[in-house]
């Protein structure tokens, strides 16, 4: 009767069960047992720039035209092209074409990472990072062009160069603001032990002004989808367990490939089928919580199945000599079955730390392009 091992069958069962059905109620699904003992080796963060840390409610904010270019029909090109992508900076050119219905597009392929190309109106068009247009279609961005680029990334915008009959006609800037909480989410998790790193496909400009407001030091920009893997492998053949935080098809890669995959429930189905936890709401600040509960629900395994081998071995061999009487046993049998359900039990009094953000407006007010 007193061997019986009750307590030993409900240990991990019930704690998990508590624990994955309080992640639920907070917005934060577990995948999977493997995930808490993940989360409680990690030590370093690598984090998503846009939709993770900022907004991903990109808007443009300056069109550049090369001479002999119409403002608006480049913005109206620009959007024809951007129109089968569905990154935030697609988006927020495709919001600020001037009209509707766009210019049809046939051909469309995107490049992770790099750009963009169709063919609008009979016009073979692409549009990404002068970088890649440099390299992939020996296009050169004119020097006054240069120049403004260059100073709206110091910005800390992500500009955008947009080509078509073997020419650069211009570039568009676009901007991404912080999300409201992204800074206290860094500095919770700097307190958890973690070193968060900011690890993003932007340029270097836009990415060091978004670091410095979220207080990350390190900062790792321009790098594509396949450089992102290689980002979280060299940090783990570095000895460093990773955890990786994003949520667009760019970072489905490094999701699957780091320690502990956090993808942003706001995000792309494939960033969330590759990650083991999901942030429902999309927000920063859960993911400390998340990294809490995980680490609480584990200790609280340990402790279950503590104290259940801790009952089998002081108890058995009183048993043995006799000394037990079975009534006795029957009860203290039972007792350690409800201490451990009622121990897991403490799991749903879990709260998040206060300051967790109350959810973004649905809509954000357009704002016009600037014109240079």
């Amino acid at each position: 009767i007193i061997a019986c091992p009750c307590a030993l069958g409900l240990a991990t069962p019930t704690a998990l069960l508590v624990g994955t059905g309080r992640g639920s109620q907070l917005g934060i699904l577990i995948r999977g047992p493997q995930v808490l003992e993940q989360t409680r080796r990690i030590d370093t963060v690598v984090l998503d720039k846009t939709g993770t840390v900022t907004s991903g409610t990109m808007t443009v904010t300056t069109v550049h035209p090369v001479p002999g270019t119409d403002p608006e029909e480049l913005v109206r090109v620009a959007a024809a092209v951007e129109d089968g992508s569905e990154h935030p900076i697609a988006r927020a050119i495709v919001a600020a074409a001037p009209e509707r219905p766009l210019l049809p597009a046939s051909g469309f392929v995107a490049h992770p990472g790099a750009g963009v190309q169709a063919v609008i109106d009979g016009r073979a068009v692409v549009a990404g990072r002068a970088g890649w247009l440099a390299d992939q279609w020996a296009l050169s961005v004119p020097d006054d062009l240069a120049a403004r680029i260059a100073a709206d990334e110091d910005a800390g915008a992500t500009v955008i160069v947009v080509a078509w009959d073997g020419a650069v006609r211009g570039a568009i800037s676009i901007a991404d603001t912080l999300k409201p909480h992204s800074a206290e989410a860094i500095v919770r998790l700097k307190k958890l032990g973690l070193t968060p790193v900011l690890l993003t496909g932007d340029n270097p400009g836009a990415a060091h002004a978004i670091a410095r407001q979220a207080g990350i030091d390190d900062v790792r920009a321009g790098v594509t989808p396949a450089g992102k893997l290689d980002a979280i492998r060299a940090l783990q053949e570095a000895g460093h367990v990773v955890a990786m935080v994003g949520d667009g098809v760019n970072d489905s890669a490094a999701l699957a490939a780091a320690d502990l995959g956090i993808a942003m429930g706001t995000g792309t189905d494939a960033a969330i089928t590759a990650s083991d936890l999901t942030i429902v709401s999309g927000d920063l600040l859960v993911v400390p919580d998340a990294i809490r509960l995980a680490r609480r629900t584990l200790g609280t395994i340990k402790g279950n199945l503590f104290w259940a081998f801790a009952y089998n071995v002081a108890a058995i061999p009183v048993a043995m000599l006799a000394l037990l009487n079975p009534v006795v046993a029957a009860a203290a049998m039972a007792f350690s079955s409800v201490f451990v359900v009622t121990n897991s039990l403490r799991l749903r009094r879990f709260r998040p730390l206060p300051g967790v953000p109350t959810p973004a407006p649905a809509h954000a007010e357009r704002v016009p392009a600037a014109v240079s």
